[in-house]
């Protein structure tokens, strides 16, 4: 049984229709269509409260197919691709090797952006330590992730299909290297709504532009009620969401009611989906037109908790995107996609991964602590990582500047993972000992949406949606649950 919202037709569909059958729809006696809308808008009480109830239906929260362990997701994406041998991977033969020429059969089949496949091996820059009760060995350069080790389940043996950032970013966010594919915010979205009635059900925070761009957060073909909303940490969370000068919230409400019946008037002729998306988009602006600024009041919080995360009220950064993440999943957000660029490590890998990680560690690491402390692990999902990690060998280009760098490499990585139905405490997948290659439970970016999707409560091959004479998923044919990931 296929989850399904009987999703609205796309407006390329709609116009494929023979007129007869329009006109049936608009014009027979029993109106057919008007029937149909006033389905849609039914509900005094949500008009009442100033939400359009055509957005309530359409977002409201949905069983999946199964129990869910988790209700809400943080993606922290490192967008460049951080290095595993410097994070998560400790590989100690690599250490002992710096500086010789990597084994021929290593690097034939090697795709390389630009590095030299006769580079020779660049030892791990950081130290490692066994961590808590489950020794999970972490860098010297992630002492608050040390902290949290127990919580967490390390993955070294995660692997993708594409080198180039772009085309990675979109894939592990939509399940195509091409842009036009929904997002796993908008997958989730569509399939189990949200329990956040002012706020949008998936928003995307982040410090700067990403290669894949807004593709990593578009709807794609799904209705564009299920993109992701960009906001920001300080000034309008969302741009030109304030009322004019003079316009007061009375006025505003009288506008939008005589748009909106002009708009569900228009919907009932020509049917069109996008228009009852744009009706939703309106009213979800008027409502969070309140609820929004006192979202970013970080300042409410604790000084405990604001000097745990190293977050600033007022300021952009990691830090008060991942405490923003944490009260919008208390106001019931289904999935927040944070971005954090500048992990393309090129040159001079150590230097660079210190200045990173002071901005990425003690934030992501407060993430997880204030989430248990709350009683909001069990039930929120935070996935880190990027789109691929760093190449074994090292990367010097003088024509370029670059030194002691490392290139792209899809073929072996590392992420972690914690909370939401995720074994504590575990280190899955194992790398060759150069980390070259996965030697162990190697791990797609399709295992991972799987797993994802499962630990919502979703079947990732029954979430579909039909589009171009086929039924589309996130996982496309591919994919299958972790289950060694899962508590």
């Amino acid at each position: 049984m296929k989850l399904s919202l009987n999703p609205a037709l796309s407006t390329e569909q709609l116009a494929l229709r023979d007129v007869t059958r329009r006109h049936f729809f608009r014009d027979c006696g029993v109106g057919v269509g008007k029937i149909a809308l006033a389905s849609l808008l039914a509900g005094s009480a949500a008009r009442a409260r100033g939400a359009t109830p055509l957005a309530v239906n359409r977002l409201a929260p949905k069983s999946g197919h199964f129990r869910p362990r988790a209700r809400n997701v943080i993606f922290l994406f490192m967008a460049g691709g951080p290095s595993q041998a410097e994070l998560l991977d400790y590989k100690p033969v690599l250490e002992k090797h710096h500086d010789q020429a990597p084994p021929e059969e290593m690097v034939k089949s090697l795709r390389l952006a630009f590095a030299q496949r006769n580079a020779k091996l660049l030892g791990p820059q950081f130290g490692f330590k066994k961590c808590g009760q489950s020794g999970a060995e972490i860098s010297d350069v992630l002492p608050h992730l040390r902290e949290v080790a127990d919580d967490i389940a390390i993955v070294r043996s995660m692997h993708t299909d594409h080198f180039n950032h772009a085309p990675a970013q979109i894939f592990v966010n939509t399940g195509s290297g091409l842009p036009g594919r929904p997002s796993m915010g908008s997958w989730v979205l569509y399939g189990l709504g949200t329990d956040a009635d002012d706020l949008p059900g998936f928003v995307v925070l982040a410090n700067d532009g990403t290669s894949g761009g807004a593709a990593n957060f578009s709807s794609g073909f799904l209705p564009t009620l299920y993109s992701g909303v960009p906001f920001r940490s300080q000034g309008e969370p969302v741009l030109n969401i304030s009322s004019p000068r003079g316009v007061d919230a009375r006025l505003q409400r009288e506008s939008l009611d005589l748009v909106r019946k002009v708009n569900e008037r228009r919907l009932g002729i020509v049917g069109d989906p996008a228009i009852a998306s744009r009706i939703s988009s309106y009213e979800m602006a008027f409502r969070m037109q309140t609820r929004a600024p006192e979202l970013l009041e970080l300042a409410q919080e604790r000084k405990e908790t604001l000097e745990m995360y190293g977050a600033e009220p007022g300021k952009t950064s990691f830090a008060n995107h991942c405490l923003l993440a944490r009260r919008m999943v208390e106001r019931g957000v289904r999935f927040v996609h944070i971005y954090l660029t500048g992990w393309d490590h090129h040159t001079q890998v150590k230097a660079s991964l210190e200045d990173m990680c002071k901005k990425m560690d003690k934030p992501a690491a407060a993430l997880v602590k204030d989430l248990k402390q709350r009683g909001l692990l069990d039930e929120t999902l935070v996935v880190w990582g990027g789109e691929f990690g760093r190449t074994p060998i090292i990367e010097a280009n003088a024509g370029l500047g670059r030194s002691a760098g490392r290139d792209h490499h899809p073929k072996t990585y590392s992420m972690w993972m914690a909370g939401g139905g995720i074994r504590p405490g575990v280190t899955l997948g194992r790398s060759d000992d150069l980390g070259f290659f996965p030697a162990e439970d190697p791990v797609h970016v399709h295992d991972l949406q799987a797993t994802i999707l499962h630990l919502l409560g979703i079947d990732h091959e029954q979430l579909t949606f039909p589009f171009q004479g086929r039924d589309y998923r996130l996982t496309d044919v591919h994919g299958k649950v972790v289950e060694k990931l899962l508590a």
